[in-house]
């Protein structure tokens, strides 16, 4: 074991858009001497008053993942681009490295589960009684190499479920109720929404935008546009939307008007040159302590941030299709962008040099965290696993003292809690020794597992329209994203798909196979593939789950991975409020298809992995990647892991963020709001850092 005692100001576990952006935003930041205050680099004045902060990051992936530099990036990055090509399976995480010392949650190793014996084929373990049906990946800038981009942001009534429809979730283990209201509301996040999607990069159009809301869209976005122009939405998007528009559908005894909205996404287009300049996030002195704003004061106009190695490459969005699972010139964006803005800053010529005092250990899998009980319950050690080489399963054990550092887990929310469920210590508490869990007081560490359920259906348009170009997606359906049914049943969003039946069916391959079985050959053969692959039309259900204290992640010794470290165990279920919820989505999608004269093809078969029965009618769902719940935040320490700034309430020198915070998932892509509130997070530890920079 190698005890390391290189101090330092922040640790951070995670290069994923949580830990990348918490890096980018405190090494923008630097303590004054003088004014014992933590400014932004462009405030400074004298440079001999200024004391950098020391930042140590942790990747379980390869150090080829994070070697930025426009060689070492292309490089890899290339390599993934390969790999995507070989594979016959296009699945999220098929372009990149599955380590056996730093495994991935997979699609493909997902199978149905045979109770009592649990699903152990991949890297979860998955005890059910249904299997949770999304993956992550765990390389340098984490899932957000694999996301679609797609970044709207959440509803007011998604921050008070309870208050607005009287919904009440279960106690842990007992058959209490508890309201699931977040302890922020989105007039709170707002500000922070809009440093996020500056950050990202996200093309719009808000006057546009049309949600199920009693604001007015003034009210929800404010004097605001988005960074860059819409996307343009795709060709089928628009026959359908002329099919659609003007229109409802009846669900509940209620008819619902159809809304089709551009949707905002992290992806470049056209700068808006109402934007204006490039802007920058700082932090500025408050009474309470630090607030991070959106300073107008750059010095030239905005433009869309290229790839990692070629700012020159990806500027636009070259239409590939290929969203998920890579985006071949990286137009969309990713966390390896944020990160190189951390690792890269500009010297007082106005070139960028690398940053020293940011240290990136790569092939560094954390797996415990050490409290000293002597000093206020701080966490005292990081215990990481460094392996060597992807092909060997050969580690070193490391120890990395943390008692004068701020340490933040951003790994996500499969990771998170498995880390905290193996940090075990021993207290004496009445005399009587009583062993303790880091970080949960309230029993909520691992609970309230969360995803989307996709529900999918798919048909035949009567005249072509075109799938498979542009991005995956480029319009939604908001009309369902909230309304007064939420208190029977869960909301959901709809985008449209430009994958054809890729995804449900297996196109355009299975169309192949079919039409060779039929004996067609030749002229034949191509224009009955022209006709179907052209006709494909996909329609596309989020559904929010609420959160379930026994949906959980867990740990076992019995289950471990090839580094000894244990493995999530996953336990699973989807209510009746879900269920019902897919089966008013397919009433909605029979009404829409009848409305467009599209013949329905949907079919959900018993041999599904994942599938159930409801009123006597079958559904099957996927998982949407949407890996939420694990380590919320609350209001008080009894029922919550963090505070609403992502600050645990054991321990005075640990954060936690990223999806695992979120209370509820509501119907939007989790990336934007985790990326808000992580944003406004800092301004939290920014006043940590303060008083240990002051001691």
């Amino acid at each position: 074991m190698s005890q390391t005692d290189l101090k330092k100001d922040v640790i951070i576990v995670g290069t994923g858009i949580a830990g990348s952006l918490i890096a980018k935003l405190l090494t923008d930041h630097v303590f004054d001497t003088k004014k014992g205050k933590m400014i932004h680099r462009a405030d400074v004045q004298k440079p001999e008053d200024i004391q950098e902060l020391s930042v140590l990051m942790f990747e379980a992936g390869l150090e080829a993942g994070l070697e930025l530099d426009s060689v070492s990036s292309l490089t890899t990055y290339n390599e993934y681009m390969r790999t995507f090509f070989t594979q016959e399976a296009k699945v999220p995480n098929s372009p990149y490295p599955n380590l056996k010392q730093a495994p991935s949650p997979n699609v493909l190793d997902m199978e149905p589960i045979i109770p009592p014996f649990p699903d152990k084929k991949g890297y979860l373990v998955q005890f059910g009684p249904m299997p949770f049906a999304s993956d992550a990946i765990r390389v340098g800038g984490g899932t957000t190499l694999h996301w679609l981009g797609t970044t709207p942001r959440m509803l007011p009534n998604d921050f008070r479920l309870t208050e607005k429809y009287g919904i009440e979730i279960n106690q842990p283990d007992s058959k209490g109720k508890a309201p699931i209201n977040w302890p922020i509301d989105y007039e709170t996040l707002k500000p922070y929404y809009e440093m996020a999607e500056f950050e990202i990069g996200v093309s719009g159009n808000v006057s546009k935008q049309e949600y199920p809301i009693s604001e007015s869209m003034e009210e929800y976005y404010g004097d605001y546009v988005f960074p860059m122009e819409e996307i343009p939405q795709s060709y089928m998007d628009q026959k359908i939307i002329d099919g659609l528009t003007g229109t409802s559908v009846q669900l509940n005894f209620e008819n619902i008007p159809l809304m089709m909205v551009p949707s905002p996404q992290g992806r470049n287009s056209i700068p808006n040159p109402k934007y204006g300049k490039t802007k920058i996030i700082k932090a500025e002195t408050r009474k309470s302590g630090y607030k991070l704003v959106l300073d107008s004061s750059g010095k030239e106009e905005y433009k869309a941030l290229g790839s990692v190695w070629n700012p020159y490459m990806g500027e636009r969005c070259e239409g590939n299709a290929s969203c998920v699972p890579i985006c071949p010139v990286q137009a969309k964006y990713n966390a390896l962008k944020t990160l190189k803005k951390a690792l890269y800053k500009m010297n007082e010529n106005e070139n960028l040099v690398r940053n020293p005092h940011l240290e990136i250990k790569a092939q560094s899998v954390v797996y415990r965290l050490s409290v000293d009980q002597e000093d206020k319950d701080r966490i005292s050690k990081v215990h990481v696993r460094r392996y060597i080489s992807k092909e060997k399963t050969d580690f070193v054990e490391e120890v990395f003292d943390t008692s004068g550092s701020i340490v933040i887990l951003a790994a996500n929310a499969f990771e998170n809690p498995k880390i905290l469920l193996n940090s075990k210590y021993t207290v004496t508490e009445n005399g009587q020794k009583v062993e303790k869990t880091v970080a949960n007081r309230s029993d909520q560490v691992g609970r309230n597992l969360m995803d989307h359920m996709v529900m999918l259906t798919w048909g035949l348009f009567p005249e072509a329209v075109y799938p498979y170009r542009g991005p995956g997606s480029t319009t939604n359906i908001s009309s369902f994203r909230d309304g007064n049914f939420r208190s029977e049943f869960s909301a959901w969003i709809s985008p449209l798909d430009n994958w054809g039946w890729s995804w449900p069916a297996f196109s355009p391959g299975s169309d192949l196979s079919e039409f060779l079985g039929k004996g067609l050959f030749g002229a034949e053969l191509k224009e009955a593939l022209a006709s179907r692959l052209s006709r494909q039309v996909l329609f596309h259900f989020e559904i929010e789950q609420l959160p379930d204290p026994n949906n959980r992640v867990t740990i076992n010794d019995q289950y471990t991975d090839a580094l000894g470290i244990p493995r999530p165990v996953i336990h699973y279920e989807l209510t009746d409020y879900e269920k019902r919820a897919m089966e008013q989505a397919k009433l909605a999608s029979d009404q829409m298809f009848a409305k467009l004269d599209i013949q329905d093809f949907t079919k959900y078969n018993a041999t599904d992995n994942n599938t159930f029965v409801y009123n006597n009618v079958r559904y099957s769902y996927n998982g949407a990647g949407h890996i939420v719940g694990t380590h919320k935040m609350g209001s008080s320490p009894d029922d919550s892991v963090t505070n609403s700034y992502c600050k645990s309430w054991d321990h005075p020198n640990l954060y936690i963020v990223g999806a695992g915070n979120m209370t509820t998932l509501g119907t939007s892509n989790p990336t934007l709001t985790l990326s808000a509130f992580t944003i406004r997070s800092v301004e939290s530890i920014l006043a940590d850092l303060e008083t240990q920079l002051k001691n």
